[in-house]
């Protein structure tokens, strides 16, 4: 149990980061759809592009099973359940 303990914890260190770039990355859709920010910038661009491809691999999947409700994307909340469901499951694992 000593060895798996850091792993776990690791896991659990990866996916806290994931839920940050999860935010990072509604926020920055959010700021997009309304013109704060300047897409024609490269840095910008770069940021939006990096976010995107971090968290469309696994929200894709998710939106394919979630009813259309216009322009409201509910498969954040979804990843983030199961994210607290893993990290809840991991902290009893430890234990």
């Amino acid at each position: 149990m000593a060895l798996i303990t850091p792993i776990i914890l690791v896991i659990d260190l990866l996916l806290d980061l994931y839920g940050w770039v999860l935010i990072a990355a509604i926020v920055f859709s959010w700021l997009y759809q309304f013109g704060v920010i300047n897409s024609r910038n490269r840095a910008v661009a770069s940021i939006g592009d990096v976010l995107y491809r971090l968290t469309e691999p696994v929200l894709a999947p998710i939106r394919r099973f979630l009813p259309d409700l216009g322009g409201l994307d509910l498969s954040p909340i979804v990843v983030f359940l199961g994210i607290f469901l893993i990290r809840q499951y991991l902290h009893l694992a430890v234990r």
